[in-house]
């Protein structure tokens, strides 16, 4: 099992070890332990190992605790929890955030000495949460009560406008402003007020009387849902705009696909598209009103169509040195400043194999880079299966250098099926998505890897042996015009159907739906990891929307890990 990743942060002037413990949503007690250092004093420059905490759900190590009481009261064993946590004895001390393991349960039993404000602290949640999760009317307890934990807290803005503060109290300083519909993942409270994570994971402050607030326990999907954007790609492929904006409730980031690493010089960075600097930070705005994370995918991608040799050698540039590889990094920062991102997404494809470690060098210095100035990494790789060398278009990535490097992980899950001479299928079966997600698992922390997933399609002509793609709307009419009987195939967990066209050519639709998804962010949530990516917005049924909205708790405010 490898070594989880520690992230080195470099003190700054001004800082704190209470002003670092919350920017990295830990505790004090923790950086002091894993830093040796006896007291609260630090200074400029000093490095520091920041402790790895789970945003989902974890628990706090109070005075008295040992892992064999933790096991019982979660009800799970000693050995799962030193699993889930990388121990290598039962030694633990107080304040200590441990993850829970897949198997914990999600109900408490009280024990004597309990209180609703102990159980908050334990599990990193609030007693209003645990009181509306359990139908509480009182903040008593008994021993022997059984409570339901909750897993995730939410406050939705329900004013035009609310603001957001630097503190409890109307007093402090305005942050930010958020509009009808935002979300805001909450940890804490004091008095009227919510503490609230944002977009770029600063921790606010939001009064009560402008939002509505939910907990949600087990029977709730968590997941963070990231769209991906597109300019309209031809008549029947309509850009991401009309979806984005209409679904900014279910969504947790903004990845724009509008940039592309410049063939001239592979250290520069290009617009992929037509579009004006207003124009993209008009959807920056947008995103961040509604407490959207927003980054550009930079990509190495369509420089001409059907030739992957020009994409490849783009690459071999932007690594082949130090020098290269830093400018690149530079660049990025200068990206994000220009429209203010939060961080970016690089998706990277065509790589020649003998460029692998170079390609890891890569993601290292855009790390360096990005943590120096406090910005968001993100990466979507190719998926794979295990260490072995089996798919040249997914080989040359390292998902544990890789991994290490960045703040979150995309595993783009499509083209399972659809590729040029493929056989019938859809673009991504829970099958592959559960072997390749289990696989990035093993390489690093779960909370980094995001599921990508399609919410498009294909139509597979069996005699010509020929596809071509197809979104939800797409297909439907397709199927309404052959009056095709739909069917759902329980062992992929996606619809199909069949139909044979004006020339006699049989024909096998393989595409998504609501049912699909939903399977996909079931499967995301079991597995423990951070969510899913739908590929693309303006393509999917616009039922998901409903789903999502319904049965999904749409995390916000995710940090860098």
């Amino acid at each position: 099992m490898r070594t989880l990743r520690q992230r080195v942060y470099t003190v700054r002037p001004g800082d704190s070890l209470y002003k670092i413990a919350n920017r990295f949503q830990t505790t004090i007690e923790s950086i002091k332990h894993v830093n040796s250092i006896p007291s609260n004093v630090i200074y400029v420059g000093q490095q520091l190992t920041i402790p790895q905490d789970n945003d989902r759900s974890s628990y706090t190590v109070m005075q008295g605790d040992n892992l064999y009481l933790i096991a019982q009261q979660l009800g799970t064993s000693v050995q799962n929890l030193k699993e889930a946590n990388r121990l290598d004895s039962n030694v633990i001390y107080i304040g200590q955030q441990l993850r829970l393991p897949d198997d914990y349960r999600t109900t408490y039993t009280v024990q004597p000495g309990d209180s609703l404000f102990q159980l908050a602290q334990k599990f990193g949640t609030t007693v209003e949460s645990f009181m509306q999760l359990n139908n509480l009317t009182s903040t008593d307890l008994s021993v022997g009560q059984k409570l339901e934990v909750p897993l995730y807290t939410e406050v939705i803005v329900k004013v035009d406008v609310a603001n957001v503060r630097t503190g409890p109290g109307k007093g402090y300083n305005v942050i930010t402003q958020l509009v009808k519909g935002a979300k805001l993942r909450v940890i804490g409270t004091r008095g009227d007020w919510y503490r609230v994570v944002l977009y770029d994971g600063t921790e606010a402050w939001i009064g009560s009387a402008v939002v509505n607030f939910k907990a949600y326990g087990e029977d709730a999907l968590i997941a963070s849902i990231i769209g991906y954007y597109t300019l309209q790609e031809g008549p029947s492929l309509p850009s991401s705009y009309q979806s984005f904006v209409n679904h900014t409730s279910q969504l947790s980031q903004l990845a724009l696909f509008l940039f592309r690493i410049k063939q001239a010089n592979p250290t520069e960075i290009e617009k992929f598209g037509e579009f004006t600097d207003q124009e993209i930070r008009t959807l920056v705005g947008i995103a961040h009103r509604n407490n959207i994370k927003a980054m550009p995918v930079v990509h190495n991608l369509l420089y001409k169509r059907g030739d992957t040799t020009i994409n490849k050698q783009v690459v071999k540039e932007v690594v082949s040195s130090e020098q290269n590889r830093r400018a690149f990094a530079l660049n990025l920062v200068e990206l994000v400043e220009k429209y203010n991102f939060d961080g970016v997404d690089i998706d990277i494809e065509d790589v020649y194999i003998e460029d692998s470690e170079r390609l890891s060098l890569l993601y290292q210095t855009i790390g360096e880079v990005f943590d120096e100035k406090g910005y968001f990494f993100s990466t979507s790789v190719p998926s794979r299966a295990s260490d072995e060398p089996v798919n040249p278009f997914s080989d040359p990535f390292d998902y544990d250098v890789i991994g290490a490097a960045v703040d979150q992980f995309i595993v783009m899950l499509y083209n399972e099926f659809g590729w040029p001479g493929s056989p019938p299928g859809p673009a991504v079966t829970i099958g592959w998505m559960e072997k390749a997600i289990s696989y990035a698992k093993t390489q690093m922390a779960a909370e980094k890897i995001v599921a990508a997933v399609s919410v498009f399609g294909f139509d597979f002509n069996l005699d010509t042996g020929k596809n071509t793609y197809v979104t939800y709307d797409m297909a439907i009419k397709i199927a309404e015009k052959y009056n095709a009987d739909i069917q759902f195939s329980e062992e992929r967990q996606t619809p199909f159907f069949k139909y044979t066209d004006e020339e006699g050519n049989n024909h096998e639709v393989w595409y998504e739906d609501e049912r699909s998804i939903r399977s996909k962010i079931a499967l995301a949530d079991r597995l423990g990891i951070r969510g899913v990516a739908l590929w693309r917005l303006g393509m999917e049924d616009p039922k998901i929307w409903e789903m999502i909205q319904n049965e999904v708790a749409v995390r916000r405010g995710e940090s860098e890990v």
